[in-house]
């Protein structure tokens, strides 16, 4: 399956600068406004709303490609929930991790119940097709009633003190949320957590490689794996 490419053309500002407004936005806890600064610091002038509309319509597509460049993941799966707000309504977020704290995947779902958890195990299997060692999860019965049903050859260890590679993935989520103040739709809050954990993953340091130089070169082929994502190299 071929990659889709974003196409930059009838744009009015460079692909390097587009590229930019979105790494900034994705990667670290800024609003749209303080975008809109950094860059008029650097004799861009863009507004906050032309920034919002490249993220929507290149940050998917930049994330598509880095998953494509993510190696093979870990045989362990940590699943997770967790509560969010959109538009004064409440959901959860059920995401998947691997023992290196790779994110999987990311639903949203009005429920916290069966029908949720299958539907997470479903997209799992569809997009990596290859059955785990186990699945760690909390005590929340929807996860055993989902494996059940559609992967009961699967090992489930539903424990709590093993899980904390999942809830720990939501902590990064947390501090950017407080940022947004909320979400505005369902929709766009599922390209934004797609997006960011993408870009996150790229960008972080493996615990193997805390030298000074290591780092330094991790990051360097971060950048690397953007440019080439973005197609803005």
């Amino acid at each position: 399956m071929q990659t889709q490419k974003s196409s930059y053309k009838h744009h009015r500002f460079p692909p390097q600068n587009i590229a930019h407004v979105v790494w900034l936005y994705v990667r670290f806890n800024l609003s749209l406004r303080e975008v809109e600064e950094l860059m008029l610091e650097r004799g861009v002038d863009v507004s906050h709303e032309t920034i919002r509309r490249c993220i929507v319509k290149f940050g998917p597509l930049i994330a598509h490609a880095l998953r494509r460049r993510q190696p093979r993941l870990g045989d362990i799966w940590h699943l997770d929930e967790v509560v969010v707000k959109i538009a004064g309504r409440s959901y959860w977020l059920w995401r998947a991790v691997d023992q290196h704290v790779v994110v999987l995947e990311e639903i949203l779902h009005s429920g916290r119940d069966k029908r949720a958890a299958k539907r997470l195990l479903v997209k799992l299997m569809k997009r990596w097709d290859f059955v785990p060692k186990r699945i760690i999860t909390d005590k929340l019965r929807s996860y055993g009633a989902a494996k059940r049903e559609v992967a009961p050859g699967f090992h489930h260890w539903p424990h709590k003190g093993l899980n904390n590679r999942a809830e720990n993935s939501h902590l990064p989520f947390r501090k950017r949320e407080r940022v947004m103040q909320g979400f505005r739709s369902p929709g766009s809050f599922q390209r934004f957590v797609s997006t960011r954990s993408a870009t996150r993953y790229s960008f972080s340091v493996p615990a193997c490689r805390r030298s000074a130089l290591s780092i330094r070169y991790h990051r360097l082929e971060a950048f690397e794996a953007w440019k080439s994502a973005a197609h803005a190299a």
